[in-house]
């Protein structure tokens, strides 16, 4: 496995992921263009993958415009293999050496996603959108972690 910074020639490959994903999935996949996650990693934040044979298995987006997680998303043949974890690691201390601001995000309740972020320390505070649970993280929070 190798992880590092993502690149627009990742794109097509993040996409596949992304639709290839069990939990939240995209109601519209038309809703997030390539443009769109150009934008997200070249301009707005920062994106970061998991290749294993040269083919992207997982990726993470941290949005520093509008302080929050973009993506986290990990193909379902490789998922439990700790590559969710070390994108997600890798990620928020990048987030916190840009920023002090706090970060959030949003997944589908009663989902895997939840509990992963329960368990990375996120701090639940309310719902965002259609009913997703709303989770925070300050920088101090993290530390810690």
């Amino acid at each position: 496995m190798i992880f590092r910074e993502a690149l627009v020639s990742d794109i097509k490959q993040m996409q596949v992921v992304r639709l290839a994903v069990k939990e939240n999935v995209l109601s519209n996949p038309a809703l997030v263009t390539d443009a769109d996650v150009e934008d997200y990693i070249t301009r707005r934040g920062k994106g970061w993958v998991c290749c294993v044979d040269e083919v992207v298995v997982g990726f993470a987006i941290a949005d520093l415009v509008d302080h929050n997680i973009w993506a986290l998303f990990v193909d379902p043949a490789s998922e439990a293999k700790g590559i969710g974890s070390r994108l997600h690691d890798t990620m928020m201390n990048w987030y916190f050496e840009q920023t002090d601001e706090m970060v959030w995000l949003s997944t589908a309740p009663g989902s895997r996603a939840e509990t992963f972020y329960r368990m990375k320390g996120w701090r639940e505070n309310g719902t965002y959108g259609r009913g997703e649970v709303k989770f925070e993280m300050r920088k101090d929070e993290w530390r810690r972690n």
